[in-house]
């Protein structure tokens, strides 16, 4: 059964890093494209980064650029998201996804995991 398990959020005071890593059981991440997804409250989940199966080319949410950095680990059959200067409105329910290629539409994703909270306060 493929599966992703996401890790390392937290609480962490404006301007504060976390890195957030996607782990893979059941199949092999290199495979696949894997998208970050966040999901604040009362808001729709949307795409925040992207990394292609071979990590060859990358996609970060304009609300992001510069702050956020996307990457793979094959050897640990995982993906990360580096995540610095993180502000306020970054607080959400962080959610990896794969798919066979990066898109916009998540319904191209599956084998969601069970998301990892991020809060971004004093």
């Amino acid at each position: 059964q493929l599966k992703l398990v996401e890790s390392g959020g937290g609480l962490v005071q404006p301007g504060g890093s976390l890195t957030l890593s996607c782990a893979a059981s059941g199949f092999t991440l290199d495979y696949y494209a894997i998208g970050w997804f966040r999901q604040a409250p009362g808001k729709e989940r949307e795409r925040v980064s992207c990394i292609s199966s071979r990590g060859g080319s990358t996609y970060l949410a304009e609300s992001v650029k510069g702050r956020f950095t996307i990457s793979r680990d094959g050897a640990k059959n995982t993906v990360y998201l580096q995540m610095n200067s993180l502000k306020p409105e970054d607080t959400a329910v962080y959610y990896c996804a794969a798919a066979a290629a990066c898109s916009a539409s998540r319904s191209v994703f599956g084998s969601w995991g069970q998301g990892t909270q991020v809060t971004v306060s004093l």
